[in-house]
């Protein structure tokens, strides 16, 4: 019986090993120090649209009418945290889209869910909690300011989440996302607001789908052309005059 317990032991480590770093067998191994994990380089922040962490839950682990979805975690309106896919893993969250040179922004972001219905204000339990988690994630694994966005910035033409009530400003005030000073000056003349947005990240393929997405972060409206008050947060944004992260932000 010790012999099969000890037989046992080596089989499961045998099998973790192999999770851990699969060997190709064609190839002899010969291993180095000279690497590290592949990390995550952006947060993609979705809403659920549901009416239940229970029945999220549930729509991230199962097969759906629409295919297969998943996200790396979710967020209860109470505050709660659940990982459902670990950092290092590809989950299926964000779809077609593309932000800056990322194309395929499955394989290089980690996507969070927030129970939320897309119709009302974000409880306060839900984003306390979300700024602990960014806080770990982003100091974890190096993720900038700037690279935590919205589903709707990669994919303006198919999303809308998190939507007009999602709390930027505040994200920015602890850190995670930009958000322009007040005290900015307007462009200077011929300033091409596409090419800022370009530069920020997002696609232009539909300029009016990414201006409807920009105008929807940062001023928490849906409709109408781009005007001077979004030339002049653009300008700020590309420009880096964004509000600094409280430096108490940091220290929760």
């Amino acid at each position: 019986m010790r012999l099969i317990s000890v037989l046992l032991a080596m089989a499961l480590l045998s099998g973790c090993a192999h999770q851990a770093a699969p060997r190709n067998p064609l190839a002899t191994w010969v291993p180095s120090g000279n690497h590290d994990a592949r990390r995550p380089l952006l947060v993609v922040l979705h809403y659920t649209e549901q009416d239940s962490v229970q029945r999220s839950l549930d729509t991230l682990r199962t097969g759906n009418s629409g295919g297969r979805v998943s996200a790396h975690y979710l967020v209860g309106q109470r505050g709660e945290r659940y990982q459902l896919v670990s950092d290092l893993d590809r989950a299926w969250h964000a779809g077609a889209g593309r932000w800056g040179a990322i194309g395929d922004v499955n394989s290089a972001s980690i996507g969070i869910e927030l129970d939320n219905d897309g119709r009302t204000p974000f409880a306060e339990p839900l984003i306390e909690s979300l700024l602990v988690l960014l806080d770990d994630l982003t100091t974890r694994w190096r993720i900038p300011p700037g690279n935590i966005i919205g589903h709707s910035d990669m994919a303006p033409t198919r999303k809308i989440d998190p939507g007009v009530h999602f709390p930027w400003k505040r994200l920015a005030e602890h850190g995670h996302g930009l958000w322009p000073r007040d005290d900015t000056p307007p462009p200077p003349p011929g300033f091409d607001a596409m090419q800022a947005l370009r530069l920020l990240g997002y696609p232009t393929d539909d300029p009016e789908a990414t201006a409807r997405a920009f105008r929807m972060r940062y001023r928490a409206l849906r409709e109408g052309p781009l005007d001077g008050e979004d030339h002049r947060i653009l300008h700020a944004l590309v420009q880096g005059w964004t509000i600094p992260a409280h430096p108490r932000a940091r220290a929760r």
